[in-house]
């Protein structure tokens, strides 16, 4: 436990540190895929939140999830590609292949879904190659290219501002 706690603060003052390596997005072009990193420590209905990007012109093929737990459990099956702190070493690397494949994959948009700062959560996406990036505004602000304001149980309002705010970009 106090281990975890030390690997923890570590792995913040690292992310923290490089934050000032974010890059801006300059690209024009419409949003067709969508990565999704979702904690699900807090967040438990991520279907409900798919089906909302759904109604909002997303297809269902073009979307990722990848879900955060603070506890996996050994014999439970998950749906979607799950993950815990158990999958991060010392040096601030990724043990897990699925993370691995989720950060290299180039998203046109990347929802940082949590609204609380998580060091595994904060490397995740700062490390992902996403063209634009979206979160919410209780996360460090050089993170995302855009904040939305509202909390992670209020899904439907967070998706109703992501698309207003996209139309307005011309992003869609």
């Amino acid at each position: 436990m106090f281990l975890n706690y030390i690997k923890n603060y570590f792995l913040i003052k690292f992310i923290k540190n490089n934050l000032h390596n974010v890059k801006t997005s300059s690209s024009i072009a419409s949003i067709q895929t969508v990565g999704l990193l979702i904690d699900e420590s807090y967040f438990f209905e991520k279907e409900a939140l798919v089906n909302e990007l759904i109604a909002n012109g997303i297809q269902e093929s073009n979307i990722k999830i990848i879900v955060y737990r603070d506890k996996l459990k050994k014999n439970e099956v998950y749906s979607q590609p799950t993950f815990g702190s158990r999958h991060i070493n010392w040096n601030a690397q990724i043990t897990n292949p699925a993370v691995n494949n989720f950060i290299n994959e180039k998203f046109d948009l990347l929802i940082s879904y949590y609204d609380v700062e998580k060091a595994f959560l904060l490397k995740i996406s700062h490390d992902s190659k996403a063209q634009f990036k979206v979160g919410f505004s209780s996360i460090d602000k050089r993170l995302n290219h855009l904040m939305i304001n509202t909390n992670a149980e209020n899904y439907k309002v967070f998706v109703h501002e992501l698309f207003r705010y996209l139309k307005i970009l011309n992003k869609i």
